[in-house]
């Protein structure tokens, strides 16, 4: 893990904003390894984490798989990450930006693991290519 700076479009800044401007703030703001700034506290008024997002993205699949016949998968914060990179990889950026952005120390780790493309995407790709 660790922190590193990553860039923001302006559209992901103003919503980082909005956040902070309409979020249920704590009487005292928390300090947690010398950082402060958290943008979601659960209702206790305590940092939101990893196992807080896991169990919100679990109820909210649910709640819809409840409503409608389609059931979606399971989505974690995680298959969220995979697909942000995935995504991206297909959008055709730079690989060592890509690793950079998802903080792996190996760009193995960041073809191999996380950027997933299959037949449809090599097809284009080929086509986009014009070699075919």
């Amino acid at each position: 893990c660790g922190n590193r700076v990553i860039p923001m479009t302006p559209d992901v800044e103003e919503c980082f904003r909005k956040i902070i401007e309409n979020r249920n703030a704590p009487k005292r703001e928390p300090i947690i390894d010398g950082k402060i700034g958290f943008l979601y506290f659960d209702p206790n008024g305590k940092v939101m984490y990893s196992l807080h997002w896991e169990k919100r993205f679990q109820h909210i699949r649910e709640k819809y798989n409840s409503i409608y016949k389609v059931p979606l998968p399971t989505i974690t914060p995680h298959v969220c990450r995979h697909t942000y990179c995935s995504n991206m990889a297909k959008n055709g950026m730079n690989p060592k930006t890509l690793q950079y952005l998802m903080g792996h120390s190996e760009i193995g780790v960041t073809l191999n693991t996380y950027a997933h493309v299959g037949f449809e995407d090599a097809v284009a790709e080929v086509t986009r290519l014009g070699v075919v």
